[in-house]
């Protein structure tokens, strides 16, 4: 199974993306200066956005680098930045890759004396999909949908999870100990934006019983399959937060999971997930974010996003199965909430979770079995 030709056409839903993009999220304003830093494979993409800007009568450069790798991008990003005093607005820096996030450090190095006045966006995963799909809703959207399962999650200390796939979990939270995360596109200042947006997770204490993951996968490695599990869901059987046993009908994505699991800490749950992004509302080929945020629920075998005094191991690996739909029931409450119908709240976010998601390099630098 080999992964599916990707959509080059820049249609109507991209260009709507592109302009959320801009109004929502960097909330560009012709006095700012945009800076357009992209990986070759996604040049096209980085093109449309300076293009699109350009447009709209905003200073505008693009500066190429290679992922992961790039012993010159320090030199070229610190001579490519305008001095400080030069601007007549915001510095908006705008990170586009495909499949890596990358050079975190050189960037906050070099933006760090331009303080409040500085925008960084990171997108992994740039594509005409991640523009067709990702940016539907806006920044305040996803965060009053955040918002509201927070205020139920953070009270709950049981949660039963059913899809119509098959998936019957037992759950269990301990919000006294385990932070919760909320990916949401809201900027803060000393932070990075990561997109796509939406999502909420934890680390559960115990997770049993049976998911039947029929959405898609992501990990945080380079692989060369279809990420969709539709036609062939992988089964996966639980108990105390460890694989019992699986299955799927596809051999390759059977293999796949196996050496996941079969490396160091990786046969155990690290985050129990929820996507909230409404606009997702299709699963694609790639290995992918913007299919963890589709709505449903997704469980993460390996690394963690915990405090490291909290969950003490670290581990190489992060795989995410992901459903296609999710009913939850909240301590037995028979009233159930669930993925087709999240609504923005009007409740706050809660202060004491935390906003944090990707924030240094990531993703596809090797395969699974390296």
């Amino acid at each position: 199974m080999t992964i599916a030709p990707a959509e080059t056409t820049i249609d109507a839903r991209v260009l709507k993306g592109v302009d959320t993009l801009f109004d929502d999220y960097a909330q560009l304003r012709p006095v700012d200066t945009l800076m357009v830093v992209y990986t070759p494979d996604c040049r096209e993409q980085a093109s449309l956005l300076v293009l699109t800007a350009r447009d709209r009568g905003v200073a505008t450069t693009a500066l190429g680098m290679a992922p992961v790798e790039d012993a010159g991008f320090h030199d070229r990003l610190k001579a490519a930045l305008p001095p400080r005093e030069s601007l007549r607005g915001r510095l908006v820096i705008i990170t586009i890759e495909r499949d890596t996030m990358s050079h975190a450090l050189v960037l906050r190095h070099e933006i760090a004396a331009y303080g409040d006045q500085v925008l960084p966006i990171r997108i992994i995963n740039g594509s005409w999909d991640f523009f067709r799909l990702a940016l539907g809703p806006s920044p305040a959207e996803l965060s009053a949908i955040n918002s509201g399962l927070l205020h139920r999650f953070l009270d709950a200390k049981q949660l039963a999870v059913t899809t119509s796939s098959g998936s019957e979990l037992e759950i269990t939270l301990d919000n006294d100990r385990y932070r919760w995360l909320s990916n949401r596109g809201i900027w803060r200042p000393g932070s990075f934006v990561i997109l796509p947006a939406g999502e909420v997770a934890t680390y559960p204490a115990s997770v049993s019983g049976r998911l039947v993951a029929d959405g898609a996968f992501n990990v945080n490695k380079a692989v060369q399959l279809d990420a969709r599990l539709g036609e062939n869901p992988l089964t996966v059987d639980l108990k105390n937060s460890k694989v019992v046993s699986f299955h799927s009908d596809d051999e390759k994505i059977s293999t796949l999971f196996s050496r996941c699991i079969q490396m160091e800490h990786g046969n155990h749950i690290g985050e129990l997930g929820f996507g909230t992004n409404v606009g997702i509302d299709d699963f694609i080929g790639m290995n992918s974010h913007i299919n963890e945020r589709h709505p449903g629920v997704h469980l993460g075998f390996g690394q963690h996003g915990q405090l490291l005094d909290v969950v003490d191991y670290i581990t190489d690996i992060h795989i995410d199965l992901i459903t296609s739909d999710a009913t939850i029931h909240i301590d037995g409450d028979p009233i159930p909430l669930t993925s087709h119908a999240l609504t923005p709240s009007p409740l706050p976010h809660p202060a004491n979770v935390s906003d944090e998601d990707i924030d240094g390099d990531c993703c596809g630098a090797r395969t699974p079995h390296e």
